[in-house]
């Protein structure tokens, strides 16, 4: 990956390196090119929040079965990659909850009081299962509007989990932060993979592998 983004002429952004030790951690790595008019920057990590290991493993391993060149996630995946800190992102969610045919599903990640309390009506059952995986659902009986100010409660928790958990990611990474711009200097200019094993040798004892406080 590092030889193609240096063929485009790419430089580091500020971010982690990459290199797996820091991407295991749920770090991520940025860089910046040409593309003749366009500036084009690019991110890549490899442990999304809110996606567990064994979903990261089912998507290559489906690629594989599928002999998919680039996996790709589902929508349901792509629901839960959008539980940033954006308030647009839950719209987003909304309307990919529409596609959604699996009514368990759909209870767990739809935006709409009207939505959610029809599908409660066709499948009580399935609502009191997944009631404890999702608590704003216990609102459904009391009607639309109590469930609509249960939803804009969820929506803001769920925003401020992700503040917490980027939070948590600042400030292990404040001692690094603040030594970017003379690294940057000092690596302007240098092919991508030299510049690389510099931010390396620099990273290693100031930005942690791991942090322990983000979720």
């Amino acid at each position: 990956m590092l030889s193609l983004l240096e063929e485009r002429g790419a430089h580091y952004r500020p971010g982690a390196p990459l290199d797996l030790r820091w991407l295991a951690g749920g770090w991520s790595s940025h860089f910046e090119f040409r593309e003749e008019t366009l500036r084009v920057r690019t991110d890549f990590v490899a442990r999304p929040p809110r996606i567990a290991p064994t979903s990261l493993q089912a998507l290559w391993d489906k690629a594989e079965a599928e002999r998919k060149p680039v996996p790709f996630t589902d929508v349901i995946t792509l629901c839960e990659l959008k539980k940033t800190n954006r308030e647009r992102d839950y719209a987003v969610i909304g309307e990919l909850a529409r596609l959604i045919d699996d009514p368990a599903a759909c209870l767990l990640l739809s935006r709409s009081a009207r939505v959610l309390i029809a599908l409660a009506r066709e499948q009580p059952d399935l609502l009191d299962e997944l009631v404890s995986q999702r608590p704003v659902l216990r609102y459904v009986p009391d009607g639309r509007d109590s469930l609509e100010v249960a939803l804009d409660a969820e929506r803001r928790e769920l925003i401020h989990a992700n503040e917490r958990r980027l939070q948590s990611y600042m400030d292990a990474a404040q001692t690094w932060l603040d030594a970017w711009p003379r690294i940057a200097a000092e690596v302007s200019g240098m092919p991508l993979r030299e510049a690389h094993a510099a931010l390396v040798a620099h990273a290693e004892g100031r930005l942690p592998y791991q942090v322990q406080s983000a979720s």
